[in-house]
């Protein structure tokens, strides 16, 4: 197996961390609305597990504010109890047969809070990313102790490798350098 093929099989891995690291900052709470903040928040109804979003309609018609109007009122009790155990710091006021969220503005503290939080976000998919680069690197390893790849491949696979973890952790930064200009303003 040429050390190409080797790399090029953690690509789309390698694209899930950058994925998941995304999703996982639409969450983040940054002092605007937006529906991605609690439409995957676990409602425990009627025994089953599910999200928010396959039980009611959700939008933000303010800046500051989240609408939930659930398909079946019976709902609107088990929503609010999954939202309190959230950790969105909103205060819900139910309206006839909806629920709305008042999203509070970001405190100094809770700015660093975020940001601390981003930072441990970052820093775990970077992990994933190196994770990923041992593991190539050691079946490239594996190849050349087995005759598969010759020793000047194997340098320039590890060159290669390492332009391709350096890649991935730039999207990381970048992602994460938006995210903190979002929480900043």
């Amino acid at each position: 197996m040429a050390y190409k093929e080797i790399i090029d099989k953690i690509k789309p891995e390698l694209d899930k961390v950058i994925s998941f690291l995304e999703r996982e900052l639409v969450q983040i709470h940054i002092g605007r609305a937006t529906p991605s903040l609690v439409e995957d928040v676990i409602v425990n109804c009627f025994g089953k597990k599910t999200p928010l979003k396959q039980l009611a309609a959700i939008s933000a018609p303010e800046p500051k504010q989240i609408l939930i109007q659930p398909w079946d009122k019976s709902y609107i009790e088990e929503i609010i109890s999954a939202l309190e155990k959230s950790n969105l710091r909103a205060t819900s006021i139910v309206e006839k047969e909806a629920i709305r969220l008042n999203l509070p503005g970001l405190t100094e503290e809770f700015r660093k809070n975020l940001l601390k939080l981003l930072s441990e976000k970052q820093e775990e998919s970077k992990k994933t990313i190196r994770r990923w680069r041992e593991e190539v690197w050691s079946e490239i390893q594996q190849g050349f102790k087995k005759g598969e790849i010759r020793e000047d491949d194997k340098f320039r696979a590890k060159d290669e490798l390492q332009d391709l973890v350096d890649e991935y952790n730039k999207k990381i930064e970048e992602i994460g350098n938006r995210k903190k200009k979002e929480i900043e303003s």
